[in-house]
């Protein structure tokens, strides 16, 4: 009679086993080879540093984070921007193009753009030069040419794929085995 338990048990257990390893295993894998294309991203941007609204520099390499989700059974890891430091981020992956700066909100006093042009035309030098950069007036606007694109999200993935992968199945080899699936903590996964 113990055997026979001992096979229900068993059979139970590898029953289980698929759901198991979607719930506890395949989102720590997808996490680990996630940071290993975070991390190249981090030494991508190296020191770069963006300004907060409050005027704190900060690194942009610490807005690069793995989100990992689940649909079903299927696990994703996504690297992406999150945080002071971000916007920056975005601009450098992609560039942008020509643009305008404009009056800022605080400067603007509830006035819309046209009622500021027409202060302008009228000749009030105040809101002329309502518009500053490094301290001094320009003016009420000024035209950014844009900026060329500095990839370093698709470059660390395409370089990184093989070493991601390796991670994953790293992580997976290490939490399945004979004794069964041991999907303890992992501190170096868990940050």
């Amino acid at each position: 009679m113990a055997v026979r338990r001992s096979s229900k048990r068993s059979g139970r257990q590898i029953k289980d086993l698929p759901e198991l390893f979607v719930e506890r295993i395949l989102p720590g894998a997808a996490k680990a080879g996630g940071l290993m294309i975070a991390d190249a991203a981090k030494q991508l941007l190296g020191t770069r540093r963006a300004e907060t609204a409050s005027g704190a520099k900060v690194l942009i390499a610490d807005s690069v984070k793995v989100k990992v989700r689940r649909n079903g059974s299927i696990i994703t890891a996504r690297v992406t921007l999150i945080g002071p430091g971000a916007y920056v981020g975005r601009w450098l992956e992609y560039g942008t193009s020509g643009h305008f700066i404009t009056v800022a909100a605080e400067a603007r006093e509830g006035r819309t753009a046209r009622r500021i042009n027409r202060q302008i035309a009228a000749g009030d030098e105040q809101v002329k030069a309502s518009l500053f950069i490094n301290g001094k007036p320009v003016g009420p606007s000024v035209y950014h040419p844009g900026a060329k694109p500095h990839p370093f999200l698709r470059p660390a993935s395409d370089t990184n794929e093989d070493a991601a992968k390796a991670a994953a199945l790293a992580y997976m080899a290490q939490r399945v085995t004979k004794a069964g699936i041991n999907a303890a903590a992992d501190p170096e996964i868990d940050r």
